[in-house]
């Protein structure tokens, strides 16, 4: 048994050295065990020699191991380090490309925003389409806001008023595309010529028989059914007159008498008839059209202040003559506290009832057509107060979609006057911005509580058949002075040539 066990065992016949060399050749895990079983239990057949030579190999077995472990480690931890410094770089490659994509698309759309800035017709197309979607926008918010006022004010129909409307602006498109096709130089001649029409229709105004007065203000002419406000048409021929007027005397304006003949006349008297016939809200848009164009005509600064000083008494004197103008300012500054005002055309229950109005409406608003305001508790829901229908209909969405209508027309305006040579058409362009944007702007602030109420229609939008026909020849006006920007002409030639060769598409398809 124990011969067997001892054959079986070559390991226990192999010299300890021979042993010592299979450990060194063998892994790292089993050379470390091995030569520490063999460094403990060495065989009794063997020498001190031999055990000695074992040691020493099973030592220098040891030493060679500990180096090539830590090698492993050392490039493990490399490949470790490799690995994070890999995937950092990879982060890095990754982030790259997005903020490489972030700035080509931010160039992309400078560059685009340029090319469209540049296009020669980009200020034609901004002051149109901007004027149509409001003008749109009017003809549906007068016929929701009117709906009941038309039907029980005994015209037997809810589209009364609207279709009324309806015809106004169209006779109003008609003039405006007549008036953008005008050249320039007719316009020159016809800024005496307006002014003296507009002025003989303001005075129209006093006569008997023809002047007609509505809610206290004179500022009416009828001939049979046919009613007119001509203070609206004078407001286009005084932008037209003052930008003639300043742009021939640049440069001249050196005296007391050329400075102030014949300007500060021709607005004394245009602005005296208005507020003759007790329409201080036309009155106060006459002057800022006035101060407009006088500042950008260059008007002599100390005669330009003496002017301004002027205007402001002459508004003063004309608000505080009027207990029923105190009224409306004592209401917009004390925070329209009388909310229990029987008299509904009284200033407390109209600007209360407009902000109820707007209030109701938030973010969305309760549905086109749904406005509880409208059922005669807010007066003139469908003129000077339908921005509070707005608000209460469309919600503050459709509100702020409103004033950005705006913004986008008046930098239309503004274009125009920055791009255009021609000093005529920057002054009678800033005159008519200040009566159409200042116009809504005021319009807005009175719907909202921030100014007392004046009684100004907002343009484009309220009712009324002179102010919409006005202000789309005023518009008119603005786009023949577009289209004399440099390569408007080229540019308009190219579209016609590409209208022509459509229908002609059109008609050789049709006869096939």
């Amino acid at each position: 048994m124990g011969r067997q066990a001892t054959a079986k065992s070559p390991s226990r016949r192999r010299p300890a050295s021979t042993r010592s060399a299979e450990a060194a050749a063998s892994p790292v895990s089993d050379t470390k065990t091995r030569v520490s079983k063999t460094a403990k239990k060495p065989t009794e057949k063997s020498s001190a020699t031999a055990r000695g030579s074992a040691t020493a190999k099973g030592s220098a077995a040891a030493k060679k191991t500990v180096p090539k472990k830590s090698a492993a480690t050392t490039a493990k931890r490399s490949r470790k380090r490799t690995t994070s410094a890999h995937s950092s770089q990879t982060t890095q490659a990754r982030n790259q490309p997005r903020a490489g994509t972030g700035r080509a698309m931010l160039s992309t759309v400078r560059r685009e925003f340029a090319r469209v800035s540049a296009y020669p017709l980009t200020t034609y197309y901004l002051i149109l389409v901007s004027v149509l979607a409001l003008t749109c926008l009017g003809l549906v918010m007068v016929l929701s806001a009117s709906s009941i006022t038309s039907y029980d004010g005994g015209e037997g129909s809810s589209f009364a008023y609207f279709n009324k409307q309806a015809g106004f602006v169209a006779m109003g498109i008609v003039l405006m595309t007549v008036a953008t096709v005008v050249p320039l130089h007719w316009w020159h001649r016809l800024a005496w010529p307006a002014l003296g029409l507009g002025v003989l229709l303001q005075v129209a105004v006093f006569v008997p028989g023809i002047g007609k007065a509505t809610k206290g203000n004179a500022n009416w002419i009828q001939f049979g059914s046919f009613q007119l406000q001509p203070s609206e048409f004078l407001k286009i021929a005084l932008a037209v007159w003052l930008g003639y007027v300043l742009a021939s005397k640049h440069g001249k304006m050196t005296t007391f008498a050329h400075a102030m003949i014949p300007v500060v006349p021709g607005i004394v008297i245009a602005l005296g008839l208005v507020i003759g016939g007790n329409d201080l809200g036309t009155g106060l848009v006459l002057m800022a059209m006035a101060l407009a164009c006088l500042f950008i005509g260059f008007f002599p600064w100390k005669y330009f202040f003496l002017l301004f000083g002027a205007l402001a008494v002459v508004a003063a004197s004309f608000v505080f003559s009027s207990e029923n103008r105190l009224r409306r300012i004592t209401a917009a500054l004390t925070g329209h506290a009388d909310q229990t005002a029987s008299d509904v055309t009284g200033q407390a229950w109209q600007s209360n009832h407009g902000l109820f109005s707007l209030a109701s409406g938030g973010w969305l608003g309760v549905g086109l057509g749904a406005s509880r305001e409208k059922w005669s508790w807010l007066p003139e829901a469908h003129n000077d107060f339908i921005f509070a229908i707005i608000g209460e209909e469309l919600g503050l969405l459709g509100s702020l979609a409103v004033i950005l209508m705006f913004a986008a027309l008046a930098c239309g305006l503004v274009r125009v006057i920055l791009r255009s040579k021609s000093r005529f058409i920057q002054i009678a362009t800033a005159g008519l911005f200040a009566w159409l944007i200042g116009q809504a702007a005021i319009n807005i602030c009175v719907v909202t509580g921030l100014l007392p109420v004046i009684g100004l229609p907002l343009p484009f939008v309220s009712y009324g058949g002179s102010s919409i026909v006005a202000s789309l020849l005023a518009v008119g006006v603005i786009l023949s002075f577009a289209r004399t920007e440099d390569g408007a002409s080229a540019a308009i030639k190219v579209h016609k040539d590409r209208v022509r060769s459509s229908f002609a598409v059109l008609a050789r398809k049709r006869k096939k």
